[in-house]
């Protein structure tokens, strides 16, 4: 039993070798080495700095919203003033 399991071990090794040692180790090498590269030329931004944007956005949209309510609110009592009573001051 225990040579069975030696040779497994043996044939495990020696694939793991091969792959190590194949083209196809080579090629991720270099398809990750070129991507890096071509990331690195790109204007990108981590995750962190992009939800720290997006909270920003978010905060910014709020106390927008916020303000254009106050707004409406004025021009409507703006409206009711020039719609007021007549004080006979006119004529």
């Amino acid at each position: 039993m225990n040579n069975r399991t030696q040779w497994m071990e043996d044939i495990q090794k020696n694939i793991s070798d091969l792959i190590a040692r194949s083209p196809a180790a080579d090629v991720e090498r270099n398809v990750r080495a070129m991507m890096t590269q071509a990331f690195s030329k790109l204007d990108l931004v981590t995750r962190e700095e992009f939800d720290v944007q997006a909270d920003l956005l978010a905060r910014t949209r709020a106390r927008v919203d916020q303000l254009a309510a106050q707004v409406q609110q004025m021009e409507q009592r703006l409206s009711g003033l020039d719609k007021g009573p007549a004080t006979g001051l006119d004529k």
